[in-house]
């Protein structure tokens, strides 16, 4: 092989001289305190800390917050923690670690994070990743004690303070934790991870008030949407997005997971996020969203809205079938149900449907049957899922304690049936082809039956056209 020249490609990095360390070492004003008091959560996340160790007496648990991850060559995403750290501790940093240590009675926390710099060293502060020149500053070692009720230690101590120390780790997060502490069974980590969900699962008095908060900042922002829609009509689906997108960050944190702005026959896919078609007068536009409040909490609800304010015929033919079944999925909502009933009730009354309509080939109970489901050519999914730090929340728990388990006051659920003709089946009538409708709400179960916490924004046919009809009258939101 022939010599070949070296390939610097790297971005120009000048270095740091003896005479920009002196220079950096000197000349500040004292340190300002990060601003924020005690966190809100932290008393919260005490009691579940507390809820953990109970399970696991006499065992280290490791639970990472994640690290940075990148979108495009040296650009990050904005950082979102895993959703079990935030739990057990309320923060929000980035390749932070929580460690539950053993101690006689339960366990002591300790929070390995990255404080704030003194400055003095320009590798840390010019760190184009971490560094205080570039992000802002980060709450020193006892700042950020004071602010989560946690002892913290430096995170460079973690690989060292881990060392031959067997752990349950919560994995898949963070490289560098997952390297530093041996796995030698990987059931003791996925029953932590599982018992997390589980412990997740009932959602606590404060839990439940953010969950209300990012269902009110949603709502709002389906209002931004319907007074957004003749502009829409103008441009693209992204008109949409980016109208509800300016509401979750005003408000919230950020949108709780990709919005999903389907018009027309896209509504037939399930997971439509390109959200660059065109919206069109005389159809409907299904849109799936949900504000993530500060604490992390979101919302998911969906609607299928007419663009001119009407539904057609055909529209609400199909829209009230669903909307029927979301009703017969709700009548079974209280403590005791089974996950599995709640689901039921939903499908059967779309089966029955569709048989009546003749679009089924077979009988609804035969279509019911576990060798036919031939309903699941149009109905596809699950009618709910749990809620919470997570729009799919609490998924690794055990399925005795989530699928086949039973509802329990305090779970937070969605319901949301739907029904997707594609444009193409010729199985389907054609005025209902390239239909795709579905009623996403979220709930609560109380000790008597639920709480439906999006019952602000309305479901039936006749209420959403008069709800859009005196929201386009009025004059809408600044535009983006």
């Amino acid at each position: 092989m022939t010599d070949r020249p070296s390939l610097d490609t790297g971005h120009f990095k000048p270095p740091f001289s003896d005479a920009l360390r002196n220079y950096l070492g000197q000349g500040w004003d004292d340190r300002a305190p990060v601003p924020g008091a005690p966190g809100e959560a932290a008393p919260h996340a005490a009691r579940r800390r507390a809820r953990l160790s109970r399970c696991f007496p006499g065992e280290r648990l490791v639970v990472p917050s994640g690290r940075l991850k990148v979108r495009v060559n040296d650009c990050d995403h904005p950082f979102r923690p895993g959703s079990d750290y935030t739990w057990c501790t309320g923060d929000q940093e980035p390749e932070a670690v929580l460690v539950l240590e053993p101690v006689p009675g339960g366990h002591d926390a300790v929070l390995y994070t990255r404080p704030g710099s003194d400055r003095s060293d320009p590798a840390d502060v010019f760190d184009g990743r971490h560094g205080e020149f570039y992000v802002g500053p980060r709450r020193s070692l006892r700042e950020t004690e004071a602010f989560l009720g946690i002892e913290a230690r430096h995170v460079d101590r973690f690989t060292a303070d881990s060392r031959d120390r067997p752990s349950r780790v919560v994995r898949g997060l963070d490289g560098t934790v997952d390297a530093a502490v041996p796995r030698p069974d990987a059931y003791l980590d996925d029953e932590l991870a599982a018992v997390l969900s589980e412990l997740r699962a009932v959602k606590d008095p404060w839990e439940l008030d953010q969950l209300r908060r990012a269902v009110a900042s949603t709502v709002r922002g389906f209002e931004d949407v319907v007074r957004a829609m003749d502009d829409a009509v103008a441009t693209s689906e992204r008109w949409l997005e980016a109208t509800f997108f300016r509401r979750a960050r005003v408000e919230g944190n950020d949108v709780g997971y990709q919005s999903i702005v389907a018009s027309g026959p896209r509504a037939t896919a399930l997971h439509w996020i390109r959200n660059d078609g065109p919206v069109v007068p005389g159809s409907m536009v299904l849109m799936d969203a949900g504000v993530e409040t500060r604490s992390l909490y979101t919302a998911d609800i969906t609607r299928t809205l007419p663009v001119g304010g009407r539904y057609s015929d055909a529209q609400r033919q199909v829209y009230e079938l669903v909307l029927k079944a979301q009703r017969a999925s709700l009548e079974t909502v209280r403590p005791g149900t089974t996950v599995h009933d709640f689901n039921e009730a939903a499908v059967r009354t779309l089966a029955e449907g569709l048989a009546d309509w003749g679009i089924l080939p077979v009988s609804a109970e035969e279509s019911l049957r576990e060798d036919s489901g031939l309903h699941r050519r149009y109905t596809r999914h699950g009618i709910g899922h749990m809620l919470g730090l997570d729009v799919h929340d609490c998924s690794r728990a055990r399925s005795a304690h989530y699928l086949g388990g039973r509802l329990t006051e305090g779970h937070v659920f969605t319901c949301e049936p739907g029904l997707y003709f594609q444009h193409d089946d010729l199985t389907v009538p054609g005025e209902l082809r390239g239909i795709g409708v579905r009623i996403e709400d979220d709930l609560v179960v109380t000790a008597d039956g639920y709480e439906l916490l999006s019952r602000d924004l309305p479901r039936e046919p006749d209420e959403v056209e008069a709800w859009m009809a005196a929201l386009l009258l009025t004059d809408g939101a600044a535009r983006p």
